[in-house]
């Protein structure tokens, strides 16, 4: 009977603590705190807007931190923009057809990859006139900078390859051909290069001194691959993919470690290494937040708001600001036979650079 009792008695005890906790985490999701069990949000918010204006579309954009700089492309311009108030430095012109801008900051020179043209601007850092152009594949598109090689790398869309640059000489060092249409690719600091093949669906790692293709990595359930970041510590590659997607790889034996849902219309992602969270832009008008909480374990955080349109991503690594670019659209005009998905034009002067922090 005292053994039956006891028992009882701590049946009751643990029936009253039960009820207790739940009680406490009733009341503390209606005084508005966060369960535990539920994901945080990543307090990423508008902090800033740019009303910038102009004509021209746009691409890529790129934040230089430490000169506290922001690089636009503009159809057939790069403007540049303090990164902090959005007050106008200067432009570099005849960029027909840019895409992106890579910068090489130990050689005071920056590139843009002009699609319409076929070739890269070669331009100074400081003021930002026009020292001269190479020629490059066909519809360069994405570009980047790798500080092991001394090489910049453009991406060509109708040429499936790559064309690599002398930084210092401004000559042509070679094209890798990557057999299918690249997209964003980036480099991991140890003389690696690595692109999304955008009609593949893969990711293609080559050697940024030899020129020779390493891998062809498959990024199912991936498809139409975009926008490509890199966590160089622990060797993760984040793709965003039009399948509303992001596949996380690693980069060393090109196994598919985590797939997370996006948003619509992804054109650009970002990896922050300090707070371990990768984003993507997203056309419908979402930034994705993932958070990583190992190598291989990733949960999204949030998707937060931002403007329809608003599709390519820079991140500055200084002060860990999200900045997106977009602007207003009209409504789209009657389809045709010659253009049966006709694009919404674009409201003039509507064009905005958006910033989101904590």
């Amino acid at each position: 009977m005292r053994t039956i009792a006891g028992r009882t008695h701590l049946s009751t005890l643990i029936v009253a603590v039960a009820a207790l906790l739940l009680a406490c985490a009733f009341d503390s999701t209606r005084t508005g705190s966060v369960n535990a069990a539920e994901p945080q949000a990543s307090g990423y918010h508008l902090v800033k807007k740019f009303a910038v204006g102009g004509e021209g579309g746009w691409d890529y954009l790129v934040v230089d931190a430490a000169a506290r700089r922001l690089y636009l492309s503009r159809g057939t311009r790069m403007m540049v923009l303090d990164a902090d108030t959005g007050q106008s430095i200067g432009e570099v012109a005849d960029t027909p057809g840019i895409h992106g801008v890579a910068l090489a900051q130990e050689f005071g020179r920056g590139f843009t990859s002009n699609g319409r043209a076929g070739n890269l601007t070669i331009f100074d850092l400081k003021t930002l006139a026009t020292i001269g152009q190479v020629k490059a594949g066909e519809n360069p598109d994405a570009i980047l900078y790798d500080a092991v090689s001394k090489r910049v790398f453009a991406f060509n869309g109708r040429s499936q390859d790559a064309t690599a640059i002398d930084a210092a000489k401004g000559e042509v060092a070679g094209t890798v051909p990557l057999g299918g249409k690249p997209e964003a690719g980036v480099s991991d600091g140890k003389g690696h290069i690595f692109v999304n093949v955008e009609d593949k669906n893969e990711i293609v790692e080559f050697d940024a001194r030899s020129l020779s293709v390493l891998h062809h990595w498959p990024l199912a359930p991936c498809e139409t691959p975009t926008g490509l970041s890199l966590d160089a510590a622990h060797r993760r590659l984040f793709a965003g993919c039009g399948s509303q997607v992001m596949v996380v790889m690693d980069a060393d034996t090109g196994k598919v470690v985590a797939t997370l849902p996006i948003g619509r219309g992804v054109d650009g992602t970002a990896f922050d290494a300090e707070s371990g969270l990768a984003f993507s832009s997203n056309g419908e008008g979402t930034l994705t937040v993932v958070r990583e909480e190992s190598p291989d374990k990733y949960s999204v955080v949030e998707n937060v708001p931002t403007q329809r349109g608003a599709r390519t991503i820079a991140l500055d690594s200084k002060t860990h600001n999200i900045y997106v670019v977009t602007a207003e659209y009209g409504p789209a005009p009657a389809a045709t036979p010659e253009n049966p998905r006709p694009r919404p034009p674009m409201v003039p002067n509507s064009f905005v650079v958006l910033v989101y922090g904590k």
